[in-house]
């Protein structure tokens, strides 16, 4: 389990309890098993560590405009290796496997607006910005990549 507090600042900006982690693990094995799609872990190939992961979910937001319905492309490093190159191997992978896999007309995803590293992501990726609105109580904005 993490305990650098920079890791969860766009996660909550909370550490997740045993619980957490045990629901979030069954809702990734869930989303393969329902949808076909779901997430891959990022591991270091020189030590084995594990980095984060990169994946497509639907988690049936309560958000408007929804994005239910399509896959919504998330990613989370741990902070030590920001910069390095990780992310996007890994979220250029997962959307070479999606191009190959997935038919849907589009990819979302939903990022806070002062995540600067991951709007630079999505952006080189495609992504566009197609609403601004409020999620759990804080802004977030909505992108999408045409396919």
């Amino acid at each position: 389990m993490h305990t650098d507090p920079v890791f969860y600042r766009f996660l909550g900006n909370k550490s997740f309890s045993h619980e957490d982690v045990w629901r979030r693990l069954l809702s990734q094995l869930g989303h393969w098993a329902m949808l076909g799609y779901g997430s891959w872990a990022i591991e270091e190939k020189a030590t084995g560590h594990y980095l984060g992961s990169v994946g497509f979910f639907d988690f049936q937001r309560d958000l408007t405009p929804s994005l239910s319905g399509t896959p919504e492309a998330g990613w989370v490093l741990t902070p030590r290796v920001h910069g390095r190159g990780y992310a996007s191997q890994a979220l250029q992978a997962a959307l070479d496997w999606a191009d190959a896999h997935l038919r849907a007309e589009r990819i979302t995803c939903l990022i806070d607006p002062d995540n600067v590293a991951s709007l630079r992501l999505a952006g080189k990726f495609g992504f566009q910005e197609f609403a601004r609105t409020t999620y759990q109580e804080g802004p977030i904005v909505l992108l999408e990549r045409p396919r």
